[in-house]
């Protein structure tokens, strides 16, 4: 439950001609882990979905789902089954989300179903049945039209599970920019159901396996612990059906319970300085640059294993810990490098346009050590460039190991 007390509200009158409105938006949603959520005999999504829009009065059993394509091929009989046993009345936009189409076509896309169903304002959420591209797209057309329209998520992907599924912001690309239109805009639940990792591919576990090693890096020595103890299975199997071990099972309540811990005081970004924003300096730059190669995840791997080169090159790491962070990024079948880091004209590009965003500071969180974080204002190309050398060494290391071990 993530909650923002409404502190003070007034019209105040300074003078003739002169007012002050002042008001505050109490905001109050549930993230809530529910295995087997499409299990036609368990009432609780029905349940959780007519509950959460009951202070809106009168109850209708009209929604209109969004669902990834992908996530459609998998379970969409299972939904279409949910959804009609427990007495809904449905229409069902399936589209392809992926990085390359989160864009406002798709969201006009919505938007155009959301005006063909005549979704209720009030009375009939829009639920987001999909990754973190979709639950984005889904959540910003819902928050603009009409002015603001409910919605539910209900991620199928580990990055949604663990970061775009529970927190405020939407948004999309634009003009080769990343998330660069967007609001904040809370859902009324988001829904979290492991059994959907099951049918993911390794490679996306992976992708959302660096969001929470993000959060363990500035946060939790423990947690980074069991990220590290993850890294040395093989992912499918840890996330896998009937072995879903208590490794995968912490990772993921950990992960959400402190990501949470850093959003909900600060749900609107008022304080700029984030220490959830570790690996997202440079990745939103890397990661348009190579839009059609890497997954969100994966951008955010390669700035967590360079700004690691910087934190050693600064003297806030010791070479054996850094060393650690990229041999786990490794094991988690992520790549510390790529050659974008070799432009450096990029990387200064990067950094420029993270300052614009943090309103003129680079604000830029660092480990300093496994588990906590510092602040800077102050890194330069210069070390920029060591922080890429350092990485670029270890992946030539590790290279050459995995040649000689053939």
């Amino acid at each position: 439950m993530i909650l923002s007390a409404n502190y003070r509200h007034g019209l105040g009158r300074e003078s003739k001609g002169s007012w002050t409105v002042d008001a505050v938006k109490q905001v109050s949603y549930d993230v809530l882990v529910r295995r087997d959520l499409l299990k036609t005999g368990d009432p609780f999504l029905a349940e959780a979905l007519r509950g959460c829009v009951a202070a809106a009065g009168n109850s209708s059993d009209r929604r209109l789902l969004v669902v990834d394509e992908v996530v459609d091929t998998i379970y969409g009989s299972e939904i279409d089954a949910y959804f009609s046993a427990h007495g809904f009345h449905t229409s069902k936009l399936v589209i392809d989300a992926h990085e390359q189409v989160k864009n406002w076509a798709s969201v006009d896309a919505v938007l155009a179903a959301m005006d063909g169903f005549g979704v209720d304002r009030r009375r009939e959420p829009v639920i987001a049945i999909g990754g973190g591209v979709l639950c984005d797209v889904v959540g910003f057309a819902a928050s603009i039209y009409r002015r603001g329209t409910p919605y539910v998520r209900i991620p199928t992907t580990l990055i949604g599970l663990v970061d775009a599924g529970v927190g405020v912001k939407t948004g999309v690309n634009h003009r080769a920019a990343k998330n660069r239109i967007g609001t904040y805009a809370q859902p009324l639940l988001s829904l979290l159901d492991t059994r959907f990792l099951t049918s993911l591919p390794v490679r996306h576990l992976g992708n959302g396996m660096a969001e929470i090693l993000k959060v363990a890096l500035v946060k939790s020595r423990p947690l980074f612990e069991y990220v590290e103890q993850a890294s040395l299975c093989d992912l499918k199997v840890l996330f896998e059906e009937h072995k879903h071990t208590d490794v995968a099972d912490y990772v993921i309540e950990e992960s959400i319970h402190l990501m949470l811990e850093e959003l909900q005081p600060n749900l609107w970004e008022g304080t700029l300085e984030r220490c959830v924003d570790y690996g997202h300096t440079f990745s939103p730059t890397i990661e348009m640059h190579a839009v059609s190669e890497l997954l969100h995840g994966e951008a955010v791997a390669i700035d967590m294993a360079l700004t690691t080169g910087i934190a050693l090159d600064r003297g806030l790491m010791r070479e054996a810990e850094a060393v650690r962070v990229l041999d786990v990024i490794t094991g988690l079948g992520l790549q510390p490098w790529n050659d974008v880091l070799k432009k450096q004209d990029l990387l200064v590009a990067a950094l420029e346009d993270t300052v614009r965003h943090r309103d003129g500071l680079q604000r830029l969180p660092l480990t300093s050590g496994i588990g906590e974080h510092v602040f800077v204002n102050d890194v330069s190309a210069a070390q920029m460039a060591a922080g890429a050398a350092f990485v670029e060494s270890y992946a030539g290391d590790l290279a050459g190991w995995q040649e000689s071990a053939a």
